[in-house]
């Protein structure tokens, strides 16, 4: 059967109301479990939120048992370092202690061995009676032994003074030693110079005394030669009858004759 128009828009309408209730239970239905996926993402926060203050303070607890336990092993370090360092000084102590028993008995020792100097020092008080204890007589003979000390000082002090002198004069003695030698060499040189500078003197006193006689001697020769010459001369012209002014050097003649 055919269907009024109305109709099929009664029924599309229905079809319409209930796909629209439909969606609207889908959207209740899904913001329900919205909802749920919330409320679960906030306990899961909440959870996360706890666990991480639970290792957070896990953490924390672990760091303060260590720090204890760091402190506890330091203060156990401390103590034992402590105890080796009182031992040793106890040690140390001990030892001390027997040094110091030690030297009390030398001193000990020593006391009983002066004892008989303090009698005679007693003795040699009683004797003396200048002095009123033996500390006073001890003190008087320490000032004595400082004066003796000073005056051995001093002694020594011009002893070293003396000796520095002697030193100083045997330098003395030494370089003039050794300027008389240098003034003795160097009078020897001068006089070895002067030695032989006279008889560099005597050797050209001879040679002039030479020359001069090889002089004397070429002017005697040239002498007589110009009065052979001039004979020559004379006789030449006095045979040829030349005047004899005609020359007047001995060259002259020499070439007339």
């Amino acid at each position: 059967a055919t269907l009024l128009p109305s109709t099929r828009v009664l029924l599309k309408r229905r079809e319409v109301a209930e796909v629209e209730r439909e969606l609207q239970s889908q959207r209740q239905e899904f913001q329900q479990r919205m909802q749920r996926l919330a409320q679960r993402r906030q306990q899961l926060a909440r959870r996360q939120e706890q666990h991480r203050d639970a290792v957070l303070r896990f953490e924390s607890f672990l760091k303060a048992v260590a720090a204890r336990r760091e402190r506890a092993l330091r203060r156990e370090d401390e103590e034992r370092a402590r105890a080796a360092a009182e031992r040793a000084e106890a040690a140390r102590l001990q030892r001390e202690l027997e040094q110091l028993q030690q030297h009390r008995e030398r001193l000990a020792r020593r006391l009983r061995s002066l004892r008989p100097f303090g009698d005679y020092l007693r003795d040699v008080l009683a004797r003396m009676g200048q002095f009123q204890d033996v500390p006073a007589m001890l003190v008087h003979f320490g000032v004595l032994m400082g004066v003796r000390a000073a005056l051995a000082r001093e002694a020594e002090a011009e002893q070293e003074l003396l000796a520095q002198g002697r030193a100083q004069l045997q330098r003395h003695r030494q370089d003039i030693s050794t300027q008389l030698l240098g003034t003795r060499n160097e009078l020897a040189r001068l006089h070895a110079r002067l030695e032989a500078a006279r008889q560099e003197v005597l050797h050209w006193e001879s040679c002039w005394t030479h020359i001069q006689s090889t002089a004397i001697q070429k002017t005697l020769l040239l002498g007589e030669i110009k009065l052979a010459v001039l004979n020559l001369f004379q006789q030449t012209t006095a045979q040829l009858r030349i005047p004899t002014d005609t020359a007047q050097d001995t060259k002259a003649q020499l070439d007339m004759v």
